[in-house]
């Protein structure tokens, strides 16, 4: 399974890369939406993305919009650790602009594991 991981914070992105490579995941990195955009645009295969909700050029949201748009196929799972209003109000909307899952931050290892499962 081919996931892309779309965070702006590298700390975070890279935590997320390393606790689904060891579960075999193949994975991909983007900065924010607009670099997600792209990448999903040229690579072939990606089951799932993984976008934050809150970060510079494109933010999540207006990612979720597109990508339901675009690869319908996808599955997203839709991470927040809120912003100026709580990441429970970021994930109902994600959820209602077509993220299949949402996850608050901070979240487990088996959180993020046991989400893929669902979504695969």
């Amino acid at each position: 399974m081919k996931i892309l991981v779309i965070d702006d914070d590298d700390d975070v992105r890279r935590l997320i890369c390393k606790m689904l490579e060891t579960e075999g995941y193949e994975l991909l990195e983007a900065t924010n939406g607009d670099e997600g955009l792209r990448i999903i645009k040229k690579q072939s295969g990606v089951n799932v993305v993984i976008s934050d909700l809150i970060m510079p050029e494109k933010e999540g949201l207006e990612t979720i919009r597109e990508l339901r748009k675009d690869f319908p196929e996808v599955k997203i799972l839709a991470i927040s650790g809120g912003g100026k209003i709580d990441s429970d109000n970021y994930l109902v909307i994600a959820k209602g602009l077509g993220a299949d899952l949402t996850l608050n931050k901070p979240f487990t290892r088996q959180d993020l594991i046991d989400s893929i499962q669902k979504l695969s």
